[in-house]
């Protein structure tokens, strides 16, 4: 039996988007580049910050993952953080989404546990 993950798909409308190997399917968070503070980044800006997404499909992982006990560190559900230069953004059903490679992300957003006082 296979510790691998199954590849996932992503439904936009009517068509499935299924990334191979490696490769990640994210829907953008703050995708209009509104920060808390209220601050708008413009596109183009030179120093982009981190983006942030939710991952929605994960491919299968590369071949040689298996053999050496590796699997996908990322799985759908996932809040994950981006440098803006990762991967390719494509439109499927009218939907935009980022496909980039695992390797591409900066790290997976989690609840930090309760800080106990001493």
């Amino acid at each position: 039996m296979s510790n691998r993950l199954e590849p996932m798909g992503v439904e936009a409308g009517r068509h499935q988007l299924r990334p191979l190997f490696d490769r990640i399917v994210i829907k953008e968070l703050d995708s209009d580049r509104m920060r808390r503070s209220g601050l708008v980044v413009p596109p183009g800006s030179h120093d982009p910050p981190p983006q942030q997404g939710i991952v929605l499909a994960v491919g299968p992982g590369l071949d040689w993952w298996e053999h050496v006990g590796v699997t996908m560190p990322v799985q759908p559900g996932d809040h994950v953080v981006f440098p803006a230069s990762a991967g390719v953004w494509v439109e499927v059903d009218e939907e935009r989404l980022l496909v980039c490679s695992v390797g591409d992300l900066l790290g997976v957003l989690e609840s930090a546990p309760p800080r106990t006082e001493r």
